[in-house]
Formats: structure tokens, sequence, C-alpha cells
């Protein structure tokens, strides 16, 4: 199973940039490469522990909807966000928050598989994990911007 390990250094407090990291609103922003919205669930504001999202996105040509629940929290310093429903056979994202002077080291741990056995693997390392790693670069991007009071 393919691993996505992310650090973002923000100078911001760890409050702010969890909030941020469970925003749908900045989610949206981060991704309008792939015209990604909320349809279902928590659609805007801050998803919270037990709360799931419905995303419709456009990834490789193709429409796509994945649906995520907020599965565990402890504000400010982690939650975590699983995939219920969705193309991969499953995925699960560790958000780490760790304040550093008046600034916040942001972790992200993502992992994830596809279906499709031997092949689901290829693609996984060929594809999917440089795909979803520039995915999580361009979010976590947006997150420092928004929280530093920067333009994306």
């Amino acid at each position: 199973m393919p691993i996505i390990e992310l650090a973002t250094h923000i100078n911001a407090p760890i409050e702010k940039c969890f909030d941020l990291a469970r925003s749908i609103d900045v989610h949206v922003a981060s991704t309008k490469q792939t015209g990604e919205t909320a349809i279902a669930g928590r659609t805007s504001g801050l998803i919270g522990l037990g709360e799931s999202v419905t995303w419709r996105a456009k990834h490789f040509g193709i429409w796509q909807s994945l649906t995520s629940k907020v599965t565990e929290m402890e504000y400010p310093n982690y939650f975590t966000d699983v995939m219920v429903k969705g193309a991969f056979k499953n995925f699960r994202h560790e958000h780490y928050f760790y304040p550093v002077n008046d600034q916040t080291l942001m972790k992200d741990i993502f992992m994830f598989e596809s279906p499709a056995g031997f092949l689901g693997m290829i693609v996984n390392l060929l594809v999917l994990k440089p795909y979803m790693r520039k995915l999580l670069e361009k979010r976590n991007l947006v997150i420092k911007q928004v929280a530093e009071g920067k333009d994306n």
C-alpha cells in the first residue's frame, strides 16, 4: 500500500491550521483544477468527528465521487478521515499538527490502495502516488497561504 508523507511549516497558530485543514471551503479552493465540489454530507464549514462529505471531482478525465468520514479527532492535534465509498480499494488520511514556537508543523500521512490486484499495485506506484502527492502538496500550499494571509 503506497504511503505519502508530507510536512508543511506554517507561520500561524496550531488552532488556525487545524481548522483550515478540515474546512470544506478551503478544500474546494485547493482543488479548483479538478472542479471538486462537496455534494453530500457536510458541504461547507468545518467537518467534525463522525461527519462525512461526498466529493465530486474530475480525475483523469472522468467524473468521480468519493465519500470520506472523519473517524478520529483530537482538537487541535490530529484528525483522520477514511474513504467509506469511492474508486479506491481503501484510503486513510491522517493529519497531525505540532506547535513550534508561534508556528505550526502540519504533517500528512496518506495511505491508499487501488483495486485490481497486481495491475493496481503498478498503477499505484507509477500513476496514483505522484498524482495524489501533487494534489496534497497543492492542498497544503493553499492551507499555508490562507493561514499566513497570503493570496493563493
